[in-house]
């Protein structure tokens, strides 16, 4: 019986990100702003030879027309896994809203919610 995590699509690739988000914790603790954790992770994935973007631009459609409001997700990762960070004291409704919204516009299967803001980092995964 294959356990959980072999039943996530992109299992690994989640694994890996997280092993990396979870040494970026370790090392500076809770308290930083959300951007001293991003800088950390995206140390982590040049060093680690992970493909990523930053700060990535996702347009919605409506219909026939792209709005003009667009998205911006902190970091995709493997070209199919968004990331998004929190730095605060819990996880909210809106921050799985949000990377579900991410998720629709991109089309991307899978992300990732990581809050660095708790004593131990705050873990979501959510499949679209």
């Amino acid at each position: 019986m294959p356990n959980a995590n072999e039943q996530f699509p992109l299992a690994q690739e989640t694994s890996m990100i997280i092993r990396l988000a979870i040494e970026v914790h370790n090392t500076l603790g809770p308290g930083f702003l959300e951007a001293v954790y991003q800088e950390a992770l995206e140390y982590e994935f040049t060093r680690n030879h992970i493909e990523y973007s930053r700060e990535k631009c996702y347009r919605i459609r409506y219909k026939d027309i792209v709005l003009q409001r667009k998205y911006y997700a902190d970091f995709v990762a493997f070209d199919s896994v968004i990331i998004e960070l929190k730095a605060k004291s819990d996880f909210a409704k809106a921050d799985m809203a949000q990377t579900l919204n991410y998720l629709k516009c991109s089309g991307c299967r899978v992300g990732l919610v990581l809050n660095f803001g708790t004593e131990r980092l705050g873990i979501k995964r959510v499949a679209f």
